[in-house]
């Protein structure tokens, strides 16, 4: 669900960019005023974990589609919202710098579609109230499963909604929607599973960890390291692996697209469009998560090779080392006014 700047005018580009930057400052001033730094290590696995999970597409049967994880539910459960917000819009940030997934201009929307809705909708409305403070089995099987399909099909209504408002590319809202929605209500029901089964493994390794953030109550004196030594080993695993194993069909919304035009991609002649992608050919070292030229299909698509793990492995250090960094220099932001 990275959408591509041909889908994105500059001026919803724009409206997005506010949007998002300023959730990304709301949500920075909360992390700095919990002033929890046990949580950091935290964030920076657990970026690197779900930038390592997008990689893997799954193909969805008798559609020619493929789903991936978006993970912002994911990130919600075991960090928080804010938290989530901000490790989400790194990890895309990277994608689409760094990779070439997803365009520099709906940046923006990719952000607050993919981490917004989860965090801050999903979670706390969807997620919480099932679940509630003291999670079992069953009410975390439910409330992911649920969650995970509002999250997913709201960030899907906004693809449609800002393509739609842009009206630069031939997708006529009534076409666009009616394929979009129930081909993420499929991939919304995987990333369910797969939310359940990361948070199952969380309430074996640190279940106060789950309690604390339920309560949104600050995680320092909690053993965190299985935690993060678990989501270390299943980042590098799925990018070292299981990777090589990922669908290469077309993703939902690639896939929806190619339903309504014929085609895997929507061209645009715009100045503003052509400036940005020479600036995002310049940044992308590693075009379609390789090393070397984008390929010819699926150029968004991790490849079954050892460039491609090779890459992966990079851009999941890249995640890691920012969201430190970020985590960080939050934390010294308010050493510094001494709070």
């Amino acid at each position: 669900m990275h959408m591509a700047d041909a889908l994105v005018s500059p001026a919803v580009g724009a409206t997005m960019w506010a949007a998002t930057g300023a959730t990304t400052v709301y949500c920075a001033k909360r992390i700095r005023e919990e002033n929890d730094p046990s949580r950091i290590p935290l964030m920076g696995v657990a970026g690197a974990f779900i930038f390592a999970a997008q990689m893997l597409n799954f193909t969805i049967p008798g559609t020619g589609s493929s789903g991936h994880l978006g993970g912002g539910l994911i990130l919600a459960i075991i960090l928080g919202p804010e938290a989530a917000f901000l490790v989400m819009a790194s990890v895309l940030t990277v994608q689409a710098l760094f990779f070439a997934d997803g365009g520099l201009l709906s940046l923006g929307a990719n952000i607050f579609n993919l981490g917004f809705f989860p965090a801050f909708v999903a979670y706390p409305l969807v997620y919480r109230p099932i679940v509630g403070t003291n999670p079992n089995r069953m009410r975390v099987i439910v409330g992911s499963l649920l969650a995970a399909i509002v999250g997913l099909e709201l960030g899907a209504l906004g693809v449609v909604l800002e393509t739609t408002l842009s009206g630069i590319s031939a997708l006529p809202f009534s076409a666009f929607v009616t394929l979009m929605l129930p081909i993420h209500l499929v991939i919304g029901v995987v990333e369910g599973l797969v939310t359940a089964a990361v948070v199952l493994f969380v309430m074996q390794a640190q279940p106060e960890l789950l309690r604390r953030q339920a309560a949104s109550r600050p995680t320092r004196g909690l053993d965190l390291r299985p935690v993060i030594v678990g989501l270390g080993v299943a980042a590098v695993i799925a990018v070292v692996i299981l990777s090589r194993f990922a669908s290469t069909n077309p993703d939902g919304l690639e896939w929806s697209i190619a339903r309504v035009t014929g085609g895997s991609e929507v061209a645009t002649a715009d100045p503003f469009h052509a400036t940005l992608a020479r600036i995002q050919d310049a940044t992308a070292v590693f075009p379609g998560y390789e090393f070397g030229p984008v390929p010819a299909e699926n150029p968004a698509r991790p490849t079954a090779d050892d460039s491609g793990s090779s890459a992966g492995l990079v851009g999941a250090a890249i995640v890691l080392a920012i969201v430190g960094a970020v985590g960080f220099a939050l934390r010294r932001r308010r050493s510094a006014r001494g709070e």
